[in-house]
């Protein structure tokens, strides 16, 4: 009987805290809601009878008055363009929700009163922060996949390339995982500045600095492939690296500019041009190792608050 009757109450404590956060952010987490919703229905429009009307209007369009854009091919644009600016702005999202929620409880004390209710300041901040990545990340799962959807059907040939930045993140792992950077970025700004105006500053200045650093050293996170041959000759549909000419030592060298003159390729010893490039098969490892330093520095940033948090409450 002791057993029986400890074990719900066990679960009634454990859920306290869920059930406070889910109380004091509920305002934010139905905004999340509206935007996954919207988000999430311009993505099956455009996969569905907006994809379909943009895709007839374009083959009539092509095949009797030439290419150009009508109204449905331009709504379908905007749905998926929107969709994709939506999910490219999450991450930002949730760093202004952790740092508005932590800098407002450090400042007008909801978590110190929380701390004298039996909820440890290592628990308060964890469960604070679990809650809306739980959320956030399940409903990014799904936008990825629904975006993934419409990429592969392509309905209208329009230029929409897999390395574009607005386009890269959402086909895969990326959009999953940089929200929870976010919000780590947020928890941390919030810990540091304790007011809310000042933690959202510094936790969105310090979002886009990552994603920023992120998105420059992408090309250079996998190893470039190499085509020669001459002219700079690369498959269609691939992020160009760089190129130049190649030596009759196979040395590659800069580009010496001296298009179709046999002398100065004599010179120069130019026997003919590489490219270095990213291919359609590079995606998933780029993809995939991006995501795993986005993880990386979210377990740091992680760990550096919660540093914080138990230095300050010692």
């Amino acid at each position: 009987m002791t057993a029986l009757a400890t074990a719900p109450t066990a679960r009634i404590r454990a859920a306290g805290p869920v059930h406070a956060v889910l109380r004091l952010q509920r305002g934010v987490l139905i905004m999340w809601a509206v935007i996954f919703t919207v988000t999430a229905g311009a993505l099956l429009w455009a996969y569905g009878p907006g994809g379909n009307a943009a895709a007839a209007d374009w083959k009539r369009k092509c095949s009797v008055h030439g290419c150009d854009w009508s109204a449905p091919i331009t709504n379908y644009h905007l749905a998926y363009a929107g969709a994709e600016f939506v999910i490219g702005f999450i991450p930002y999202l949730a760093a202004l929700l952790a740092a508005a929620v932590v800098g407002r409880e450090s400042e007008n004390g909801t978590a110190r009163l929380a701390w004298t209710q039996g909820i440890s300041p290592t628990r308060w901040l964890a469960t604070t922060l679990a809650v809306p990545a739980a959320l956030i990340t399940a409903g990014s799962a799904v936008l990825v996949l629904l975006h993934r959807l419409l990429y592969d059907a392509h309905q209208v040939p329009v230029s929409w390339n897999w390395w574009n930045e607005e386009t890269f993140a959402p086909n895969g792992t990326l959009a999953i995982v940089l929200p929870l950077l976010g919000l780590a970025a947020g928890a941390l700004a919030g810990l540091l500045q304790r007011r809310v105006l000042t933690s959202m500053g510094l936790a969105f200045a310090a979002t886009a600095l990552a994603l920023t650093t992120l998105g420059f050293a992408r090309p250079h996170l996998w190893p470039w492939a190499t085509s020669t041959g001459n002219d700079y000759e690369t498959p269609r549909n691939v992020l160009f690296g760089d190129g130049g000419a190649v030596t009759s030592t196979g040395a590659h060298i800069a580009d010496p500019m001296c298009r179709d003159s046999v002398a100065c390729l004599k010179a120069h010893d130019v026997t003919g041009f590489y490219s270095e490039y990213h291919p359609a098969s590079h995606f998933w490892p780029l993809q995939l190792v991006e995501t795993g330093i986005a993880l990386a520095v979210t377990a740091l940033v992680l760990a550096a608050a919660f540093a914080i948090l138990r230095r300050r409450t010692a």
